[in-house]
């Protein structure tokens, strides 16, 4: 025979006035947000799971310990409904009802169980609006005094003292109506990035756009440190974001705070290079070969990149964009395989014929020669612009018409350079 479950504890608040005086009580007395969820899952009759908006379980009420760790192990196959605070996301809740609430009671019980997740959670998000302005600033060279580097990142609890890594993480969302998905990702960055380095510090980068950017600072121990970084934080992504593009650059190590927007700098130039090569999901800056070279100009000089870039690869670009056609593609695999039209079909699968004719329509467009030597050359580093800079990446199919990225072997395997 099975023991009876475990009774809960009771609340400390008390009330006379019925559930949702209980909940009224919790809230002016400040009991704080498991009383909360308590009082709300008898006002509802029902199990209730809060979480966050990464997804964190922040409280957890039921009849017994024995429901709650059930209600724990199923919350993912039951639907979520949002918490919002002024038309913004603050968390979820999972409503597991033995009764019949009415809907009123329902909607008033979700509004103040998000209106008290969003002050718990007030601090740890102004932390990282701060972590999200200091890596920001770092990556767009606005702070580069290293005293000053020093102590915001003191004030921060990044401790500097030793060398330290940059990751640039960029995730782009191609699974329709997943809300939630960025603060998803930044959590995920935190778990990998900290897994490694506990005090490693993490910010989100605000480009504008579709796409998601993670800048983290992470002080590295060990030689070898930022490369496990980088290959955890991806690990982390790959399991909560299926169905999303993911690209993870770092850079090198350094133990001069004032070096550190270079390394950010080195973190973005290897996540835009590996973005869209399901072979290079985690690349370093070493890593990128050729590359490497288009640094001083990619930060100095962006300008004059653009420019060539308008001139050689956008053209092709732009007609891919209005005809749905793989111009930039085909000569990608034609000097991938050092000009061959043979090898190039076979890479495209596709017809010998349908390879001249797309070559043909590249010269056509921006006046290069892919048969000439100069035309290639050219060519190859308007393609080296484009990946330097990050465009011509993120046009792909319609949100969810996407396959999922393959995942890699080893996240920190090692790969020959890019060239």
């Amino acid at each position: 025979m099975n023991p009876p479950p475990e009774p809960l504890p009771e609340t400390p608040v008390a009330s006379d006035t019925g559930p949702l005086g209980a909940i009224a009580e919790a809230v002016e007395s400040g009991a704080g947000l498991p009383a909360l969820t308590r009082a709300a899952a008898r006002a509802l009759d029902a199990g209730i799971v809060v979480a966050d908006r990464g997804g964190a379980v922040l409280a957890v009420a039921a009849r017994s310990r024995d429901e709650e760790r059930r209600l724990l192990a199923t919350r993912t196959e039951l639907p979520a409904q949002p918490l919002t605070v002024a038309g913004e996301p603050a968390g979820s809740v999972v409503l597991q009802h033995r009764g019949d609430p009415e809907a009123g009671v329902i909607a008033l019980v979700l509004t103040v169980l998000a209106l008290e997740v969003e002050r718990v959670r007030a601090p740890a998000r102004a932390s990282q609006e701060e972590a999200a302005t200091f890596c920001t600033e770092l990556l767009v060279g606005e702070l580069t005094d290293a005293a000053t580097i020093v102590g915001r990142g003191t004030e921060l609890g990044l401790d500097l003292s030793d060398a330290t890594g940059a990751l640039v993480v960029r995730v782009h969302p191609h699974v329709s109506g997943d809300e939630g998905w960025r603060a998803r990702a930044l959590a995920a960055v935190e778990r990998g990035a900290r897994a490694v380095s506990p005090s490693a510090l993490v910010g989100a980068v605000e480009r504008g756009g579709p796409a998601c950017e993670i800048a983290a600072l992470v002080p590295t121990p060990a030689e070898d440190s930022i490369g496990r970084a980088a290959g955890a934080v991806f690990t982390e992504l790959d399991g909560v974001l299926p169905g999303h593009g993911v690209s993870v650059g770092h850079g090198r190590a350094t133990a001069e705070p004032g070096d550190l927007p270079r390394a950010l700098q080195e973190a973005l130039l290897a996540c835009n290079v590996g973005e869209g090569d399901p072979d290079a999901t985690v690349l370093g800056f070493e890593e990128t070969g050729a590359y490497r070279l288009l640094l001083s100009a990619m930060s100095e000089n962006p300008d004059e990149l653009r420019r060539f870039y308008a001139e050689t690869i956008e053209p092709l670009a732009a007609y891919d964009a209005q005809y749905e056609t793989d111009l930039v593609g085909t000569v990608t695999a034609y000097l991938d395989a050092d000009g061959s039209v043979a090898a190039a079909a076979q890479r495209l699968f596709t017809h010998r014929h349908t390879v001249r004719y797309r070559l043909e329509r590249v010269r056509e467009l921006c006046g290069l020669d892919v048969t000439s030597s100069d035309g290639r050359e050219r060519l190859s580093l308007g393609l080296k612009a484009m990946r330097v800079l990050g465009l011509g990446q993120h046009d792909g199919p319609p949100l969810g018409e996407r396959e999922t990225r393959p995942r890699r072997g080893s996240a920190g395997a090692r790969r020959p350079p890019r060239t």
